[in-house]
């Protein structure tokens, strides 16, 4: 547990409506209400409070929702109930009709303005960091969204705060379970797009971005990263593929030049077992399958997904929607709660960091 009688409270933005985001939210809040006053996260939802308390009612959740007209009072609350920080009207208007499990384009402004709304509360200093519900993708897209999913819109919504300086900007996607720590270079490219995105100085930076985000939001104080090849046996000196020896060992000599603890590339069937996942604090993989497949496998409930980089603190638990599970009481909120620890700590390890930097 956690000290957080001084931290900002975390802001939740909504997701999907229709989705198993609210329903987890319930769940993890029973978890948390629980710890004595002043310990664990506290959090508030940015939502249409009505819409959930029918939602908790229609569920028979014994969670009090409680109205909340400023972030500054969802501390104060949360022993009450779970904070919902109402939406704008407009945006309210659109959750009228929304059926669990049938998600459509109509409630996209909700959601859209949720996350909006949240990420301007961290700007204000009125949220530590932000912690994301799932989002359905497609009725966002159909609904005009011009983004691939989260990591881009945020990447976006923060364009005009600044980083600290020496700090290389991401968005990096990270995906996390305890020590495992993982993130692909190239992340929703298909497969037979992925050689040509692969780019030494892409490298580079990307893994810069971790290293500095091990350090200020995880407190590894020398963190050791470990990069992936990207064909078999990591090429295998050229006679499987000579990406590793073109590409991605001239990215790791450089990174080493700039003091970075980066070794590599390692044939990826081989970086991933108990042994040798103790030799460093988080892995690069050249793409998504090839480091996504592994953690899920190890940790497919608990692993979440944090984004590095950015202005902001900002995870989200590792998995969908969940339409076919939504009002059957059967899914897990491990990853939620997880995502919900991690962004605390994230926050609070980056304030202390960046005060001490200053």
């Amino acid at each position: 547990m956690t000290d957080t009688a001084s931290a900002l409270p975390l802001a939740i933005s909504m997701g999907e409506p229709a989705g198993i985001g609210t329903e987890l939210l319930f769940k993890a809040y029973q978890h948390f209400s629980e710890f004595p006053p002043g310990k664990g996260p506290h959090f508030f939802l940015i939502d249409d409070p009505v819409r959930v308390e029918k939602l908790a009612r229609s569920l028979s959740v014994d969670v009090p929702i409680v109205s909340i007209a400023t972030p500054e009072t969802a501390s104060e609350q949360f022993a009450h109930g779970l904070p919902v920080l109402p939406l704008h009207d407009e945006a309210l208007s659109t959750l009228t009709h929304i059926e669990p499990g049938r998600p459509g384009p109509v409630s996209a402004p909700a959601v859209l303005e949720s996350i909006r709304s949240a990420v301007a509360h961290i700007k204000n200093g009125t949220a530590g960091g932000l912690v994301t519900l799932p989002i359905q993708k497609e009725v966002l897209q159909q609904a005009g969204f011009k983004y691939q999913g989260h990591t881009d819109f945020l990447g976006h919504l923060t364009e005009d705060m600044t980083m600290p300086a020496g700090l290389v900007r991401g968005p990096v996607m990270l995906l996390t379970a305890g020590p495992f720590r993982v993130a692909p270079l190239t992340v929703h490219a298909p497969l037979r797009a992925v050689p040509d995105a692969i780019a030494a100085d892409k490298i580079v930076k990307t893994t810069l971005v971790i290293a500095q985000s091990l350090l200020r939001d995880y407190g590894i104080n020398q963190p050791r990263i470990a990069i992936a090849g990207l064909n078999p046996h990591a090429g295998e000196g050229g006679l499987m593929g000579t990406e590793e020896q073109e590409i991605i060992a001239p990215a790791i000599a450089a990174l080493r030049q700039q003091g970075v603890d980066a070794q590599g590339p390692f044939p990826a069937d081989t970086m991933f077992h108990e042994e040798a996942r103790a030799q460093y604090h988080a892995a690069l993989t050249m793409y998504h399958d090839q480091g996504l497949i592994p953690i899920k496998t190890i940790a497919f409930y608990a692993a979440v997904n944090a984004t590095l980089g950015l202005p902001v603190v900002r995870t989200s638990p590792d998995h969908g929607t969940a339409l076919p599970l939504v009002g059957k009481g059967m899914a897990r909120p491990d990853s939620l709660m997880n995502a919900i620890y991690a962004a605390d700590r994230a926050a609070k390890a980056r304030a202390t960091f960046d005060a001490a930097r200053d």
